[in-house]
């Protein structure tokens, strides 16, 4: 495999900026409409299938797995690259979020959870959704919520859970697969949110379960322990009106 990055003649850590400024560079000197030769037209197109796959994030960060982490770069005689420390050294969102999933699946559960809980609290538009391809978003995701689970972490693994069968609903990956997913949803919220989570939080939880397509009976169910929630908070007002919706539910 070729060294995208040697190819465009830039660092391993270079920035969307100067892969693209690289790129421009090398390409007014070999596009073929200047250059002309075959062999100027071999090395364009090695720079133009480098800057597609350095410029785009997800083909970029499967080739630095597979080339770096797998000892491509150190059969040249080069310092290997080490993946997981650019990132880990990485404020921005796209490279937080690709440090939790990398995390993940190199058995380093721990930190992904830790990872994922800290990013959740220090940046409330932050979103795992938004750097990955919907299939990966959605695999990875569930694997995160089960650990999130095994650490009674509930609450955030219900915010993602909520954000994978939302996702499901408008574009079918699990398929005969969903009902497992819909099960350990539905498992957490009759077993793990009342009296286990804050009842702000639990109310939070029971609010959003209430737009994922459960059900009348699960829906009653909802309105039932957020009129509960609602009464230990004092608020009898909401409390009677979610129990009254619960009931109309059950009719």
């Amino acid at each position: 495999m070729r060294d995208y990055y040697k190819i465009l003649g830039v660092r391993q850590n270079a920035t969307l900026a100067e892969i693209k400024r690289a790129y421009r560079e090398k390409a007014k000197i070999l596009h073929p409409d200047v250059a002309g030769t075959s062999e100027r037209q071999e090395l364009f197109n090695e720079v133009t299938q480098a800057y597609r796959v350095l410029s785009d994030s997800r083909q970029r960060s499967i080739f630095n797995e597979s080339f770096f982490m797998r000892g491509g770069a150190g059969r040249s005689g080069e310092r290997e690259f080490n993946y997981y420390e650019w990132l880990s050294n990485r404020t921005d969102d796209e490279s937080r979020a690709k440090l939790i999933f990398y995390t993940l699946m190199h058995h380093r559960e721990d930190e992904a959870v830790a990872e994922f809980k800290r990013m959740q609290m220090s940046r409330t538009d932050f979103s795992l959704k938004k750097w990955f391809t919907r299939e990966d978003f959605m695999d990875y995701g569930y694997i995160l919520a089960e650990e999130l689970c095994i650490r009674a972490e509930y609450y955030d693994a219900m915010i993602l859970l909520e954000q994978i069968i939302q996702t499901e609903h408008s574009y079918h990956y699990f398929y005969i697969f969903f009902p497992e997913v819909v099960s350990f949803t539905l498992n957490i919220l009759h077993r793990n949110i009342d009296g286990v989570i804050a009842d702000e939080l639990a109310i939070d939880v029971y609010e959003r379960a209430l737009e994922l397509r459960f059900g009348d009976k699960e829906d009653a169910f909802f309105l039932r322990k957020m009129g509960d929630e609602y009464k230990r908070l004092g608020d009898l007002a909401t409390s009677s009106i979610c129990y009254r919706e619960s009931e109309k539910l059950l009719r």
